[in-house]
């Protein structure tokens, strides 16, 4: 049994590839532009499940003939798809009055216009497979968050998108689904985020830290799940509880 996580040679992505090889399943993955980002990833697969497959694909998602290309690539490499994970997504962050028309496009035809090529691409295979799931990370960003009007646009969008999909694929055996995370350890957030921003993480968060990537891959692979062939149309928050408490 196969799972693509597009946006997997790092950070979340990374974190739910590796814990799908370790889980059983087989992995295809995508990445915009690090490659040494992937290799890496793919090392680190190999070492953690050397019986298993793991193959990356670069793939720019705004793209909607490349993804419809390596989509088809994916789909003769990997027969059995069952679960497919719409992870990518970008942030470019800026005051709304003073926000691009660049910088909007970008994030959003990133993020939102990309998952749903994705999705799109990949919805007859899941059909065909009758337990298909798709599950879309989306963000505790969706109630809005200042300096990200092009983010919680795109994150917000992904929660309609997911909805009309469990609507229209239900009945199909394909459920949608998607996770809001919160803040987990990876190097993104220990790069880029203040020291303001992580005390007040570690202050209001009721689990008092924050997450690890095994534990959002946890969460996926619930999701992915036979388990959860009755959870559908779902935004499950995995935030530590920081979402409830401010």
């Amino acid at each position: 049994m196969s799972l693509l996580v597009t946006g997997g040679s790092r950070g979340i992505g990374r974190g739910i590839v590796l814990g799908a090889l370790r889980h059983g399943y087989d992995v295809a993955f995508t990445y915009r532009s690090n490659a040494e980002a992937a290799e890496e990833t793919l090392k680190l697969a190999a070492d953690l499940a050397p019986e298993r497959t793991c193959r990356g694909y670069q793939l720019d998602q705004r793209d909607a003939a490349a993804v419809e290309e390596t989509g088809w690539t994916i789909q003769d490499d990997f027969d059995d798809l069952r679960v497919v994970v719409c992870n990518a997504g970008i942030n470019r962050d800026g005051l709304a009055f003073s926000m691009s028309d660049e910088t909007w496009k970008d994030v959003i035809d990133t993020n939102l216009t990309g998952s749903f090529y994705i999705a799109r691409q990949f919805l007859s295979a899941l059909i065909a497979s009758g337990t298909g799931r798709l599950i879309f990370m989306s963000s505790v960003a969706t109630d809005g968050l200042t300096g990200q009007a092009n983010y919680a646009a795109s994150k917000a969008g992904l929660l309609g998108l997911m909805r009309t999909l469990a609507k229209e694929y239900g009945r199909k055996g394909v459920t949608s689904n998607a996770i809001i995370p919160g803040f987990f350890d990876t190097d993104m957030t220990r790069n880029t985020m203040s020291t303001g921003h992580q005390e007040f993480w570690h202050k209001f968060c009721p689990v008092g830290r924050m997450g690890t990537l095994d534990e959002i891959a946890a969460a996926v692979l619930f999701l992915a799940s036979e388990e959860a062939s009755f959870v559908n149309g779902c935004a499950l928050p995995v935030t530590g509880g920081l979402d409830q408490a401010v």
